[in-house]
């Protein structure tokens, strides 16, 4: 069997982290850090997540016509992703995270979207033959949401399985009409109380919020629980917690991004869907492992051999 054709649609970020001893103080300047650069954005993170994970990925995106931008189409292409379909904002620059880390690792970021929020209905219906032409497509909320809502309109039309991993936590309902296009949503517990009004804490809760999903219109539910493992419902009945491996994590970053790649593959793969839910959890597991977002994503091999 080939690979499945997975196409992502979201967004495309340039991590600028800064580590030093503490967070300065507003007016304060600390000197003595250490900076990186790193690739990032949850649609990006997902898109490389997919190809390591065995998918044959598109990514549908915009980036800025800068240093930034051209850096990450060239990381993309030495992933194997087809970037046919990244279009180079003429006005807006790449999306870019700004990060200040302390020693014990609490963060401050402050995002500038830049050409993710550019990303429009119009680049989606260009691109609409390879959604329809996809085993799976996946969504996040990182671009506005009139886009994602064209995007999972189109997969509908075509039969194609949207899978919308919904960070980060809208601060509205999403709409029925979305929802009702959605074969599987992955939230984790914050995201599923913002979504539900339930407060996710533990397996009970977690069930309950997998069912009001369900009643909202989504086919599939999926309530991501970090270590505690995942909470499985469908409209077809079923009810099943997945495990999550136990691992010392030294960094989240990604690691919702690692398992949302991974989903969409192995269920494009037509694996069952507890038997994905394992799978992407074990991306997950290896995920946060390593430090970094794209760094820290596994290969198809490491996942199988956990």
């Amino acid at each position: 069997m080939g690979k499945p054709k997975i196409v992502v649609v979201g967004s495309s970020n340039a991590d600028m982290v800064v580590k030093s001893e503490r967070i300065p103080a507003p007016g304060e300047t600390v000197v003595g850090g250490t900076f990186a650069m790193v690739p990032g954005g949850k649609g990006a993170n997902q898109a490389v997540a997919a190809a390591r994970a065995g998918g044959d990925v598109v990514f549908i995106a915009r980036v800025g016509n800068d240093v930034f931008g051209a850096s990450a189409v060239e990381g993309y292409e030495r992933e194997g992703i087809d970037v046919s379909w990244i279009r180079r904002d003429e006005k807006l620059a790449t999306g870019v995270a700004l990060i200040l880390v302390d020693a014990q690792g609490e963060n401050l970021i402050s995002v500038a979207s830049g050409a993710n929020f550019a990303l429009s209905p119009a680049d989606v219906d260009a691109a609409a033959d390879v959604i329809r032409s996809a085993q799976g497509v996946v969504v996040q909320l990182e671009t506005p949401l009139e886009t994602v809502l064209r995007v999972a309109e189109i997969a509908a039309e075509a039969g194609v399985p949207l899978l919308l991993d919904p960070a980060p936590a809208p601060s509205e309902p999403l709409p029925a009409e979305l929802l009702k296009n959605v074969a599987v949503i992955k939230p984790n517990e914050s995201e599923a109380t913002r979504l539900t009004g339930i407060e996710v804490v533990d397996d009970a809760t977690a069930q309950a919020a997998a069912e009001k999903l369900l009643e909202l219109g989504v086919s599939t539910a999926i309530v991501t629980l970090g270590a505690s493992g995942s909470f499985v419902a469908t409209k077809d009945g079923v009810r099943e917690k997945v495990p999550a491996l136990r691992v010392d994590a030294v960094d989240a970053t990604a690691a919702g991004d690692s398992y949302s790649g991974a989903l969409a593959v192995a269920l494009a793969e037509g694996q069952a869907l507890t038997d994905a839910v394992a799978f992407a959890s074990k991306a997950a597991s290896l995920s946060v492992q390593k430090f970094g977002a794209q760094p820290s994503l596994p290969t198809r091999e490491e996942i199988e051999n956990v």
